[in-house]
């Protein structure tokens, strides 16, 4: 008998029934492309700021050490303080390892270069860097070097691939007058001259054009230099800044400690790496980091806002809906009550009813939000960040929201009932049938 009541209410108010469902798919509409967003949201923020550089960098401890002598702040040179590459293995231990998604080592040297046919080679600065390295382990494939944290630079021509090869920062290469397939001469730590091919001119805007860039491994045989590096650019996925996140962690309770350390700050990734490596020294480039914070914070409250309102408006249209339906109704809920129905199964007669609108309303819901949170992303992102829609989809569909949105769902059909349901439980059966007869 219950459930052919039920039948008959959306038979004989198809139309109430349809704009209730209806405002309750809107709301979960947009409550899901919302939610998918925000679930890859913070990746697809990262990998675009990636074009202002790394947001971490790490560098030989010494470098911070200040002598005071006779009241003047001394800071030591460096020369001969370098840290190992080898220990850059270390970084897969840490417990933020897999928001690691860029390493770019550097290492500062300077050796002798000139033409094969000409003056003997003269001394200039020299970098050595990764270019296509494959930093992954067994379970993550991570290539990475220069090129993936200096976005902006310009490589005319290819990036050098081993011994026997350079690349010209372009000021360089105008005052050596040389260019791409030119041939020069490497005179390195050892005092003996080898020859090596120009495969490509670099253009970055910065010192870096007045250098010889080599492959770090070639630098460091060319400077017997072997296993150093001067710096280490890392690029990481973060959470926001916020005032905990700038917490010394020494002097934080063992508890607050651990709860700052497993929380993916920029800070908490620095000091992790700082522990990894020996006589390392991390720090954010705050640059990067806060405006990549700020970004993520706006937009996450934006989406917020739009899913509250989203629903708001989705329980004042259930609300109406429900009003309009109880007063329609008011004569078989009289005639229910007279002939011995409790208050709680007329209650859960309407309950079921929004129920089985929020359940249907939302499956829909979830469907054309996912599908609007795909058009959405391949729109804004596009195929410059490599993402199509079938990339964005497989992402935009995630099963686990659906269990989610379908709870809102009932909540915003419960809430927007409720209020309709009490006064419906208020009337006075004999009243209603009196003024019906």
């Amino acid at each position: 008998m219950f459930l052919r009541m039920l039948g008959e209410s959306f038979v004989r108010q198809r139309r109430r029934k349809l704009l209730a469902g209806l405002a309750i798919l809107l709301g979960t509409t947009a409550v899901t492309a919302m939610l998918a967003l925000a679930t890859t949201i913070g990746d697809r923020i990262h990998r675009e700021l990636a074009v202002y550089g790394a947001n971490i960098t790490v560098y030989p401890k010494a470098d911070t050490l200040d002598v005071k002598i006779g009241g003047q702040t001394l800071r030591p040179t460096t020369g001969g303080v370098y840290l190992h590459a080898s220990d850059l293995e270390k970084l897969h231990g840490i417990f933020w390892a897999n928001n690691i998604t860029g390493l770019s080592p550097e290492l500062d040297s300077s050796i002798s270069l000139g033409k094969m046919d000409s003056v003997p080679p003269s001394p200039v600065p020299a970098a050595g860097f990764w270019f296509q390295h494959n930093f992954g382990d067994a379970k993550v494939k991570l290539i990475t070097g220069a090129t993936q944290l200096h976005p902006w630079w310009k490589l005319q021509g290819a990036a050098p691939q081993g011994s026997g090869q350079v690349v010209l920062g372009a000021a360089l290469a105008k005052s050596l007058k040389v260019g791409i397939g030119d041939r020069l001469m490497v005179l390195g730590a050892s005092d003996v001259a080898e020859p090596a091919t120009v495969t490509g001119i670099l253009t970055t805007g910065d010192a870096t054009e007045a250098k010889a860039i080599f492959e770090l491994s070639t630098l460091q045989q060319y400077a017997n230099l072997p296993d150093a590096v001067s710096r280490v650019d890392v690029s990481a996925r973060t959470k926001p800044e916020d005032a905990f996140a700038r917490k010394d962690p020494d002097t934080l309770s063992p508890k607050q400690r651990d709860l700052w350390y497993c929380r993916p700050y920029a800070n908490s990734i620095a000091y992790q790496i700082r522990e990894a490596i020996p006589g390392a020294a991390a720090e954010q480039v705050r640059q990067v980091e806060q405006s990549e914070g700020t970004i993520l914070e706006r937009i996450s409250g934006l989406m917020w806002l739009v899913s509250a309102a989203a629903m708001l408006a989705a329980a004042v249209a259930v609300s109406a809906a429900m009003a309009t339906a109880v007063l329609e109704r008011r004569t078989e809920i009289g005639l229910m009550r007279s002939l011995g129905a409790s208050k709680v199964r007329i209650a859960s007669l309407f309950y079921s009813e929004a129920g089985l609108l929020a359940l249907l309303g939302g499956i829909v819901g979830y469907g054309i939000g996912s599908l609007l949170a795909a058009l959405l992303t391949a729109r804004i992102f596009g195929e410059q960040s490599g993402i199509t829609l079938p990339i964005a989809m497989a992402h935009a569909f995630n099963p686990a929201l659906l269990p989610v949105v379908l709870g809102i769902a009932l909540l915003v059909a419960i809430a927007g009932s409720t209020a309709s349901i009490r006064s419906a439980l208020r009337m006075d059966p004999s009243a209603v049938l009196r003024n019906n007869a």
